[in-house]
This record gives C-alpha cells, structure tokens and sequence, in this order.
C-alpha cells in the first residue's frame, strides 16, 4: 500500500480497488485515445521560466472564480457515475471540494441527486447539464438545481452524439456482452469484495439520481444509459442558448469550446464563462490538446469572458501552466475521480491540499506574489 503523492499514484489505487469497467470508463478516451494522451503529455512541453531571490513571502493563490471566491483558481469538473467510485462518490468529493474552498460541479449524470448533494454541502455548488431533446425536463433539472441553491450552470455542447469508447464498448459499459463476456464481468465484480460491499451493497441506490423521475423504473445505470444516449440532441446551435438563458437566474458556462470562433460565439449569446474542453479526450479523437488550444480562444474573447481550462490538469504546475497562457482558473476531472475511488473524500482533500501546495511553490519559484502576476513571459 503506497501513501499517495500525486494523480498518478491514485490512478494506481484506483485501478486496483475498482472493478475494470468503471476503471476504464474513468481512464479511457475515444478510438486510439490520442487526444487523451496529448491532453496530458502537451503540459510537459511548457517548460518555467524559474526566477529567484524576490520577496515572495506574502505570496497568495486565492482568486475568484465566476464571481465565488476560491482558496485556488481549481474547480471539481462534473464526472459522470463518480457515485459508482466510492459510496455516495458525489455528495464525498463535493464535501471536500467545501473543506478546501474550491467550487464543485454536479455532473447530469450523477448517482447522487443534485438535493443529495446539496444537503450534504450546503454550498453553491455548480450543475452541469447536457442538450436535451426533452426541454420539459431539462427545465425541471434547471428548476430544482436553482431551488437546491446551486449558483452556475455549466452547459456541456460537445456531446451532439456519444463518443465511440472502445474500452467501454470491450468491457460492456453499452451492453452487448456475450455469455461468456458477462462471466467475466461477473468475474471481475467478485474480485472485488471491498469494492462490491462499500459501493455495490452500501451504496445503494447506485441510479442517476437526477433522473430518476425520467426513467421511474430504472433500477441500475445501465437503466438510465439508454434514456441518456437518446436525450442528446445534434440539432441545438447558438439560438438554444436564449432558451438556457430564459430559464437559468444564475451564472452560464458553456463547456467543450476548441475554437476561437466558437468562443466569440459563446461571448455574443451572453456566457459568463466558457471551459475550453475537449471532454478529456473522449469525444473528437485527434482534436488538439486542451492546453494547446487556450491561447488563440483566450485571443479571441479578450477578456469578455472567464476561461476555464479542462483536460490533462494532472498537478498544481499544471494549473500555473494555464493560468501563464491566459486561463483564470482550472477544472480536474479524472485527478479528483482517481482520489475518490482511492481513498474517498479523505484522498480528494489531500489532493486538493496537494494542488493548492504546488501551485504556492510554483508561484514562489517564478517570483511572483499573486496568480494575476502571471504571464506568457513565464513560460519557455
């Protein structure tokens, strides 16, 4: 057993305590899975300008993001199923995202409800929602997430169709498993015990809680996958927005822009953010790296909006990598996931407590006393 240091560490830890589909559901990425890789690997290009012997002693990483103040410029990005991680995965990771003063995000998809988790944190959380074809439901959702007190709605526009996961498609996360492709997933269940008696038993009801008046008699995800795969619409452009906007009192993120044009798009219908996002990696398989895509969208808005970066944030220097290139502030995913599964809400406190620890130490090593100090300059 290792004491976890990094991301990488509780991807290990996570690959051993979970059952292999949800592993891979939460590791992989579309077709070869090249823009997964690029997401991670293009980082490792920026390499810092290291500056020394300055005053850094009052050095601060506290910043504001959409108008909420947080300890660092992080959010938790939505992960779909993190319920099936760890028991009541969501209503953990959002607890700790709370002890750690950074804002967290409500997948659609989730198995805690969006009241589950907000009785649990009693924050302004953030929600994510995915286009729908059914309007009438999409505005529940929006209803209860504003009722519930959620402050900024994260609107996901990369999904017109669902991206074509082989690891997902191999380990029967779509259904069609042979006979003997279901003995082995069964299997792989019963090898772990842990995992089946904290989650699978104890953690029940593992269903989308949003969704539950959707689909009344879904018993088990599988149930509400298939009303998921046929909600997401390819016929919504920019116009739908104005029907977000009617219908949402409080911040508006539009999540999955790649291209400066879209960007000024989501500028002109009134976004107050945009993640420039490629839905890490499992969606448009050879689309350009997240990080590489930022500075031409933070171009584009010149300051009109907030940019969020999303994709292969793995560290704390990462997150200053992004923030150098224009960003104001980071979303992890598969980093908080990974602790999740790891460890559970202790394990994603101290990897926040981590990120917050190494962009301090970077901030230092650059000389400089506030994230806003930042530039391109920092970089090599």
């Amino acid at each position: 057993m290792i004491t976890p240091a990094n991301t990488t560490d509780n991807r290990r830890l996570a690959k051993a305590r979970l059952p292999r589909m949800l592993f891979d559901y939460c590791d992989g990425g579309a077709f070869s899975e090249q823009t997964l890789q690029e997401n991670t690997r293009d980082f490792r290009k920026l390499h810092f300008r290291q500056q020394v012997m300055r005053d850094v002693s009052s050095a601060s990483v506290a910043t504001d993001i959409l108008g909420q103040e947080a300890s660092l410029p992080l959010a938790l990005a939505p992960v779909g199923l993190a319920g099936m991680l760890a028991r009541r995965g969501e209503s953990q990771a959002a607890r700790a995202a709370l002890r750690s003063g950074v804002p967290f995000c409500l997948s659609t998809v989730s198995i805690c409800s969006l009241e589950e988790v907000a009785q649990a944190t009693s924050a302004a959380n953030w929600f994510q929602l995915y286009v729908l074809k059914d309007r009438g439901y999409s505005k529940a959702l929006l209803d209860r997430a504003h009722n519930a007190g959620y402050s900024t709605l994260v609107f996901t526009v990369d999904l017109p169709k669902v991206g074509v996961r082989y690891r997902d498609v191999r380990n029967g996360m779509n259904g069609g498993l042979s006979p003997w492709g279901k003995a082995q997933k069964l299997s792989d269940l019963l090898s772990h015990p842990l995992w089946l008696w904290d989650v699978a038993i104890r953690g029940k009801p593992l269903t989308f809680g949003n969704l539950s008046d959707a689909v009344p008699s879904g018993r088990s995800p599988e149930d509400f996958k298939a009303w998921v795969d046929q909600q997401f619409d390819a016929s919504v452009t920019w116009k739908d927005l104005d029907w977000i906007r009617q219908h949402w009192p409080g911040k508006l993120v539009i999540k999955g822009v790649m291209d400066a044009d879209d960007a000024r798009s989501a500028v002109d219908v009134g976004a107050d953010g945009i993640v420039v996002s490629n839905h890490g990696g499992r969606q448009l398989d050879g689309a350009p790296s997240s990080i590489s895509a930022l500075p031409a969208i933070v171009d584009a808005v010149s300051g009109k909006t907030e940019v969020l970066l999303d994709g292969g944030v793995q560290s704390g220097q990462d997150v200053v990598r992004a923030l150098c290139l224009g960003a104001n502030a980071c979303l992890i995913g598969r980093a908080w996931a990974f602790a999740l599964a790891a460890g559970g809400e202790a394990s994603v406190l101290q990897l926040l407590e981590n990120f917050r620890y190494e962009v301090e130490l970077t901030l230092a090593l650059l000389g400089k006393n506030s994230i806003n100090e930042l530039s391109p300059d920092d970089l090599l």
